[in-house]
């Protein structure tokens, strides 16, 4: 039986209550079938126990739903709680890749700019050695060539006196 019967069974008596003559001289007294009114008791008794069953399921019905929705809620906060912190280490992630990035280039400019200098100075250095290497060999040239000449004319004015003197 279902709840609705039990309540139409309920309003069946109350109708049967009220409907009732009242007792001469008992205003608070009625008489009713007695067989009619334990027939709806006894129907209402059956049928309880089958409401009250149906009442237990429907309540751990919606507890179940309950704990359930429970449950999934908190799987949502526990799941965007770590999206959020996943997010948050990306991004911290992020931060320190571009702060390491710029370090590294930091670094490496100032690396260029140190082998740009020992670079220079080391062709600055080869190109003096290299200046004085000729400035040196020239000037062992024109002394070379001043005792060429030297020699040229000594040896040319002693000819010029040999022959100046097998002419006379």
């Amino acid at each position: 039986m279902e709840n609705n019967d039990v309540i139409e069974l309920l309003d069946s008596l109350y109708s049967m209550v009220t409907e009732a003559w009242g007792v001469p001289l008992g205003n608070d007294k009625c008489i009713i079938e007695r067989e009619k009114a334990i027939e709806i008791i006894n129907q209402i008794k059956e049928s309880l126990p089958a409401s009250i069953a149906e009442a237990k399921r429907l309540v751990a019905a919606r507890d179940e739903f309950i704990g359930n929705a429970k449950r999934e809620a908190e799987s949502l906060r526990k799941n965007a709680e770590e999206q959020a912190r996943t997010m948050v280490e990306e991004q911290e992630i992020v931060r320190v890749a571009r702060a390491r990035s710029a370090e590294l280039i930091g670094s490496a400019e100032a690396k260029s700019r140190e082998l740009r200098k020992v670079a220079s100075d080391y062709v600055d250095d080869i190109m003096r050695q290299s200046e004085e290497s000729v400035s040196s060999a020239l000037g062992r040239i024109q002394a070379a060539r001043r005792n060429f000449q030297s020699l040229n004319s000594g040896a040319s004015a002693a000819r010029a006196e040999q022959e100046n003197l097998s002419e006379e």
